[in-house]
């Protein structure tokens, strides 16, 4: 029996991985050793990056609490002490938004909490 040597699924797959190296620069996007170790390493940050954007977002909405609760004259960890005082059940994604968009809003979830700590 014949070796196949070059056969279609060999073609197809470095194929793939070119397609997948497409506007990376120099080799990686025409040789096929170098193309496949730049597109391993590129999915895997991806992969990587997917997990630490949830915590990226999250460092952002503390941040961005922390500014409006200061100007309210109550830093953070003050602002959620009182509000797990009082019960209030709210996401750090909510109260971001509350803080950027409705002022009037964030300023009575701040009220509730500076009267469970009893300010």
């Amino acid at each position: 029996m014949s070796r196949a040597i070059d056969g279609s699924r060999r073609k197809d797959h470095r194929k793939k991985i070119l397609k997948q190296a497409k506007g990376y620069w120099g080799r990686r996007h025409s040789n096929y050793k170098t193309a496949k170790d730049a597109v391993t390493k590129g999915l895997s940050y991806a992969y990587r990056d997917r997990k630490d954007r949830k915590g990226d977002f999250r460092r952002i909405w503390i941040i961005r609490i922390n500014a409006a609760c200061r100007a309210e004259g109550m830093s953070y960890s003050r602002l959620v002490d009182g509000l797990n005082k009082a019960g209030v059940t709210i996401n750090r994604k909510a109260l971001a938004h509350l803080a950027m968009e409705d002022a009037s809003a964030f300023k009575a979830v701040v009220a509730q909490a500076k009267a469970a700590l009893g300010a």
